[in-house]
């Protein structure tokens, strides 16, 4: 049986220890688990402000270092990004190697890529993450081979002198390139046959492959685990109006590094280029609206955050208390299903959202009751133009999906 590494695992808590920081911590312990590594002990610094030299102060430096020495632990993760200088600092100080935040990422990637799309990726995210460092100090080589951090098709790469490094980043470019124009010439040809594209994108672990295989019978595979998912997949769903991709994409997390969103360019264009996103949310977790936060973070940065979305508001199953109006509070009105992946509840839901983006529109001149004209504005229907407000009626005109068009007949100004 393989013996896991130990770590100690340090966090600097500028905010004096609020529930996000504490949750943050708690999550590093869960990617660590999943990176294989045991963490044996934790410690954390109320500071206002990052150390230059360390990133914590010497006192606590000097804590964690006698701590190593006595445990004989295997490394050191910081929940946070270390620069170069920090890391070299901290390496004289402590006997162990130092990973932070990011390296721990990219190091369950690397263990978890299975494709050679993926092995690509993760090894160019982790040549361009150690780089700077390998160039700022002057780090030994030699320290980087084996174990947490280093792990994955990067690994032998890393013995080489700078100069191949360099070049070596220039051909995973250069291969990644290519990828990225076969995979625009696939979602051109399913734009041409009128294919309508649907990316799932969320935290990881909030369900997307459980979403995925409820959606089209796929057989994707899930885990309750961190970053189940890297490569994407892509499952066709035949309505009776449309031909639907759903695209299974890889799981956000706090401190993505941008090392890997660079290097997942690929991936992450199935999420740009689609027609509509279903943003997996767990509801059950703590920290729901912070993962929101996270997601919408890299969804701005892939300047895709304007998209068309539904949110899929997923294990309904574990909160049977929840009212539709406390959903409509936590989403503040944003466009929303309650579901569970797991239990395949609310799917058909779900797909009658969908719908509405993917049928065509039809101009439309309607006196819609209060009530029925409040319920399309919230759940923001079409595109509805009110011309006139009375106590009981609003007359609008504009455009409606067909469907909902049909229901509203009755309501046309010529009936």
């Amino acid at each position: 049986m393989e013996t896991l590494e130990k770590a100690a695992a340090v966090a600097l808590w500028r905010e004096g220890g609020s529930a996000k920081e504490e949750l943050s911590f708690a999550e590093l312990y869960s990617l660590a688990a999943t990176a294989g590594v045991e963490i044996v002990a934790g410690f954390s610094q109320n500071r206002s402000e990052v150390d230059n030299r360390c990133y914590i102060g010497p006192g606590k430096a000097a804590e964690v270092a006698d701590f190593i020495r006595e445990s004989g632990a295997d490394a050191v993760i910081f929940d946070g990004e270390l620069s170069p200088s920090q890391v070299n600092n901290l390496e004289k100080i402590i006997p162990a190697k130092i990973i932070d935040r990011s390296e721990l990422i990219m190091d369950i990637f690397a263990q978890r890529a299975d494709s050679r799309v993926g092995k690509l990726q993760v090894e160019l995210a982790q040549l361009r993450y150690q780089f700077p460092k390998l160039m700022g100090r002057g780090r030994d080589l030699s320290r980087l081979a084996g174990g947490i951090g280093t792990r994955g098709p990067g690994e032998s790469k890393l013995e080489v002198d700078r100069r191949r490094i360099r070049q070596r980043i220039h051909r995973l470019e250069q291969q990644l390139l290519k990828v990225e124009k076969h995979r625009a010439l696939q979602r051109k040809r399913r734009e041409r046959l009128g294919v309508f594209q649907v990316a799932l994108v969320g935290y990881t672990n909030s369900g997307k492959s459980t979403l995925l295989n409820q959606l089209t019978k796929a057989d994707a595979y899930t885990a309750n685990t961190l970053f189940a998912t890297l490569d994407p997949l892509s499952r066709r769903l035949e309505t009776g109006q449309n031909t639907l991709v759903f695209t299974d994409t890889v799981g956000f997390i706090s401190g993505l590094p941008h090392h890997l969103i660079a290097a997942f360019k690929s991936t992450l264009e199935e999420v740009v280029q689609a027609d509509l996103l279903i943003h997996v949310v767990d509801l059950s977790h703590p920290e729901m609206a912070t993962h929101m936060e996270e997601v919408n973070k890299v969804l701005r940065e892939l300047g895709c955050l304007e998209k068309d979305q539904i949110i899929a508001a997923n294990k309904i199953d574990l909160l049977p208390d929840l009212t539709p109006q406390d959903l409509a509070a936590k989403f503040r009105d944003l466009p929303h299903v309650p579901i569970s992946a797991a239990a395949g509840t609310n799917i058909d839901k779900l797909l009658q959202a969908i719908s509405v983006y993917t049928e065509p529109w039809e101009k439309v001149r309607l006196l819609l009751p209060r009530a029925v004209y409040s319920r399309l504005s919230r759940d923001k229907v079409g595109s509805l133009r009110p011309l006139e407000f009375t106590e009981d009626q609003v007359k609008v005109e504009g455009e409606l999906p067909a469907g909902i068009a049909a229901t509203l007949q009755q309501y046309s100004w010529e009936n």
